[in-house]
């Protein structure tokens, strides 16, 4: 199985993109959307709460979407949802354990996880490392999907999400990083580094920091993990200089989530 991710301008797009992926072939409980900015009232309204609130979570949904959230996301009624608090992104809704689970949320999602509603390989084949860019799309008010094909029409999936309008995680991924270049390039320079040649080593540093196993973590409590990963690369000056400036972005968005 591949993981298959579009990035929409709208829920609308994404609903959308997700009803396409089920009309060829994509299986239901392979498909998640990701949408920000809904509020716990909003959801509330529309399907009961049956789980309690979980720490810095907000509130996982139990139970199924109702006929209409259903409907709404493109997916079958009886899809699991779980309205989350994500620091430094604010409250998001997850319609889909894949998506409850890639962004860590407990009650229901987890406990069907943990049952073997979601198969090992697609478990461990979660896009965690990719885990920051839908957080900056969320972040920008754009809605997410995520879903896991067959290798038979993986390809054919990706492209659907493409026709459907969305934007690839490397294009995003650039465009993030391009937001931040010049305040980045300011900083090296000013501490005699060479940012044109340095660049991708101090890039690579800054998004280890993000990973969410590394989050809140020095370099020196992931020296060992860091070095599986990167080798030699991770001992560099840009990669460390870069990891710090990622954990400083991380506490800054975290801050200002709770502005």
């Amino acid at each position: 199985m591949k993981s298959i991710v579009g990035i929409f301008n709208s829920f609308v797009d994404a609903r959308r993109a997700a009803a396409i992926l089920r009309s060829i072939g994509v299986q239901d409980n392979h498909i998640s959307v990701l949408s920000p900015r809904t509020s716990e009232a909003q959801l509330a309204a529309a399907v009961p709460i049956s789980e309690s609130e979980q720490p810095g979570m907000g509130r996982a949904i139990g139970g199924t979407i109702g006929g209409a959230l259903g409907v709404a996301t493109g997916l079958e009624a009886g899809a699991a949802a779980a309205s989350i608090l994500i620091p430094g992104v604010g409250p998001v809704l997850a319609f889909g354990l894949i998506g409850a689970a890639l962004l860590g949320v407990g009650g229901a999602a987890a406990g069907a996880l943990a049952g073997g509603a979601l198969e090992e390989g697609v478990a461990k084949g979660l896009p965690r490392d990719e885990l920051y860019v839908y957080e900056d799309a969320l972040r920008r008010g754009r809605s997410v999907v995520i879903a896991f094909a067959d290798d038979q029409i993986a390809e054919r999936a990706q492209t659907e999400l493409s026709r459907a309008g969305a934007e690839s995680v490397d294009a995003a991924r650039h465009e993030w990083w391009i937001g931040l270049r010049d305040a980045e390039q300011e900083h090296y320079t000013k501490q005699g580094g060479d940012f044109k040649m340095d660049e991708a080593k101090y890039r690579l540093g800054f998004e280890a920091a993000l990973h969410p196993d590394r989050r809140s973590k020095s370099y020196e409590e992931c020296e060992g993990k860091l070095r599986e990963k990167y080798s030699d690369e991770c001992a560099t000056r840009p990669f460390r200089e870069g990891y710090e400036r990622g954990r400083n972005y991380q506490r800054y968005l975290l801050e200002r989530h709770k502005a």
